[in-house]
């Protein structure tokens, strides 16, 4: 399917091994670590992206981005810059959104390297992003009525809240769909993938940022 498609792609951008190394973990944490934290990153992103405004920032942010082609050394990820798109992203709310991530994790572990991740991953999430709507793929563009990019963030959040088959081993029994429900105040429609996912974390993240 299109949504693990593009979320086997996207983990294959992200330098397990190395991360692994850093935190002085094994790669079974760290990937479980990273799949916790991705969905509060990206669904930030969705949020952005649910109106024209917000998309056009986020689409020119995505210029500056060269896209990645496999596994980026971790040398080679600016954290600083990381640091900014997380509080674009999820503005005053990031603690909070990490906080809930890790806690669903029920892994102290994972918990700890949760809100570490946030900002070493965004890059690398907006590298892959450039390289989808950069790289010619028309099948992107014409995957929603967002113009695209709204259609890829919803295809990764979806198969990583329950809908992908392949990639639950951080969120068993879709307990990530719940949780971001559950910050909305109510989360029956969190496998959405598309039109409502504004919605579903337009109340967390109090609109755009």
């Amino acid at each position: 399917m299109a949504q693990n498609t593009d979320l086997d792609s996207l983990l294959q951008n992200i330098p397990l091994g190395e991360l692994a190394a850093k935190f002085g973990v094994d790669e079974n944490t760290i990937g479980a670590a990273v799949q916790q934290a991705l969905p509060g990153l990206i669904g930030g992103m969705a949020v952005n992206a649910s109106d024209a405004d917000g998309a056009s920032k986020l689409e020119s942010a995505l210029q500056k981005h060269q896209p990645a082609d496999g596994a980026v050394s971790l040398e080679n990820i600016d954290t600083a810059d990381g640091e900014k798109i997380v509080k674009h992203v999820l503005g005053d709310k990031q603690e909070q959104v990490a906080q809930a991530l890790g806690e669903q994790a029920g892994n102290n572990a994972i918990a700890t390297l949760v809100p570490q991740l946030l900002p070493m991953l965004a890059p690398l999430v907006m590298q892959f992003l450039a390289g989808k709507m950069g790289g010619g793929q028309g099948t992107v563009a014409a995957s929603n009525d967002q113009g695209g990019l709204g259609g890829v963030l919803g295809n990764l959040l979806g198969g990583l809240v329950g809908g992908g088959q392949q990639t639950q081993q951080a969120s068993a029994g879709g307990g990530l769909g719940d949780l971001l429900g559950g910050l909305l105040g109510g989360g029956g429609q969190q496998q959405s993938a598309g039109g409502g996912l504004g919605d579903l974390l337009g109340g967390l993240l109090g609109g755009k940022k």
